[in-house]
This record gives structure tokens, C-alpha cells and sequence, in this order.
């Protein structure tokens, strides 16, 4: 994909950033930087994009972005307008993988720290009772000053380090470039579609929009992101699917068609692929958690 190279800002008596970000989509854009980056969401949901991994994302989730891995968090509508919220969406770390000296992650004793910096090139997604023990470290970090600070994000590594289970985002098999040409293209098409995955889109219009004939852009969207326009509609589709059977205000065939999809066979096959879960199942183990 095409994302665009964002500069972090760091303070010089700093050696590493965080901070806590007060309205949603301050950075609704595909974008990648150097620095690894730590998100913990405290409030609102939305898309979010790492690599080609597309998800729901929801209060408490935790993400884990390896350096230069390409993402993107956009916020439901309603949360668009929420300007002048006393409450944080989220706290965001940012650090590099030598913040400690270039020698550090080659000692013995911090491999564990050196694995899970390995596996973040995919993207790590916490959630449910793993977010809610990592949660807490990350607020120490934000509190703290001087070495305490350094201390606490070592802490909150080795914590994410030793959790038995962790969720691999982005495939293996994910490439991109950085040609930033490409990177306007690439978010009027993520835009485009996160603004009308609710209706059928023809190939003709979202070429249209990449400013391509269609079989080019079938071939421009396939090359960068490792799938279809068509699989990654569903994608999108799935995820706000399960956002619809969360809220438990609608049954199971109202948020078929709500999501996008036309035929209520092919909405069952695909959730369920996705998932892991019929939508009834999906429904029934979150309502019991």
C-alpha cells in the first residue's frame, strides 16, 4: 500500500513520546512511521486498519504497531463531532526499539522484550481481560516522570511479553512501498468505501474514484493490499456486522442488510469465516462475558 510517512514529535529530554489524544481520527489517514507504536483506547469505535488486517476496534483494545507496519483508526460518524470531549479516546506511546542503547535488546535477559517487538511487524491486537491487565501500565507510563517512566514502558513490555495468548494482525505475506505519490489515491478509496460499504458499489464508480479504468484498478488494489476491492468490502462489511450484533438492537437479518450485503446465505458463510462464529454464536458469547 501507499501510506504516508508521518513524522512523530519528540520532545529532545525525552526517549520516548506519550501522550493522550483528545478528539478522534487526529491521524485518519493510511499512515506508517519509524517508531514503534503502543495504543490503548479508552473510548469510541471505529475501523481499523494495520497491514491488511481490517477490524472493529472498541474501548479497551490495545495495539501493538511495529516500525514502518502501515495503519489507520477512523472513528464511527457520530464520533466525528465530539470536539470538545473531556475524556481522553485514547493514549498513545511511541519509542523506538534502541530507546534503551543499541546494545539492549541483544542481552540475554531481554528477549522476551526483543520476540514481541518482532511480532509487532504484524501488528499485535489486546483485548478483553489480556487489555485489562496491560491497561494499567500504560496509564503509570503517562503518569510517570524521569527513570520511573523508562521503567514502566520495560514493564509494560514484559507484561505483553508474558500474556499466553496475543492476535496477529496483518498476514505474513504483507508487502507495501512508500512511494507517497500513491498515498492520496489510497485514502479516497479507503474513504470512499468506509463511506458507502452500506450500498452495493460498482467497480465502475470506486475506479472512478481511484481515477482508473477498472481493470487497472482491480490490478492497482490487488498488487498493494494483498486482496480483492471485493474481499476487502467484506471485510469492512463483517466488521460492522459485529459492532450492529453488539448493540443487540437488531436481529440477525436487519444487520445483514444494515452491513451491505443482499443475500442473508452469503452474509452467514462470510461471517462465519471470519469470525469463527455464526452471528447467533457471535451474539451469545459476548453476551455471556
Amino acid at each position: 500500500m501507499k501510506p504516508q510517512h508521518l513524522k512523530i514529535p519528540n520532545s529532545a529530554d525525552h526517549s520516548f513520546s506519550v501522550r493522550k489524544d483528545m478528539i478522534p481520527n487526529i491521524n485518519n489517514r493510511w499512515h506508517y512511521h519509524t517508531e514503534i507504536e503502543l495504543i490503548c483506547f479508552h473510548k469510541g469505535s471505529g475501523t481499523q486498519f494495520v497491514g491488511d488486517n481490517i477490524k472493529r476496534f472498541m474501548p479497551g483494545d490495545i495495539v501493538l504497531v511495529g516500525s514502518d507496519l502501515p495503519h489507520y483508526w477512523r472513528y464511527d460518524p457520530p464520533y466525528f463531532d465530539d470536539a470538545n470531549s473531556n475524556e481522553p479516546y485514547s493514549t498513545v506511546i511511541h519509542f523506538y526499539d534502541n530507546f534503551m542503547g543499541e546494545r539492549f535488546l541483544h542481552l540475554p535477559e531481554t528477549k522476551p522484550i526483543k520476540n514481541i517487538l518482532e511480532k509487532a511487524k504484524r501488528g499485535i491486537l489486546i483485548k478483553d481481560q489480556n487489555a485489562k491487565e496491560i491497561a494499567p501500565y500504560i496509564e503509570k507510563i503517562y503518569q510517570s516522570n524521569g527513570i520511573a517512566k523508562i521503567i514502566g514502558l520495560l514493564e509494560c513490555l514484559t507484561a505483553i511479553s508474558n500474556l499466553s495468548q496475543i492476535a496477529l494482525l496483518s498476514s505474513i505475506g504483507f508487502k507495501y512501498d512508500y512511494r507517497e505519490s500513491e498515498n492520496e489515491r489510497m485514502n479516497n478509496i479507503y474513504n470512499f468505501a468506509l463511506n458507502n460499504f452500506r450500498k452495493k458499489i460498482q467497480l465502475e464508480e470506486i475506479a472512478s474514484v481511484a481515477d482508473l479504468v477498472p481493470n487497472s484498478f482491480c490490478r492497482y488494489f490487488k498488487t498493494r493490499t494483498g486482496k480483492t476491492f471485493s474481499k476487502f468490502l467484506v471485510d469492512i462489511r463483517i466488521g460492522y456486522s459485529c459492532k450492529l450484533i453488539l448493540e443487540n438492537k437488531m436481529d440477525i437479518k436487519q444487520i445483514c442488510f444494515e452491513s451491505g450485503f443482499h443475500n442473508f446465505s452469503s452474509f452467514h458463510k462470510s461471517f462465519k469465516m471470519i469470525t469463527g462464529k455464526t452471528p447467533k454464536l457471535y451474539r451469545q458469547s459476548h453476551m455471556l462475558t
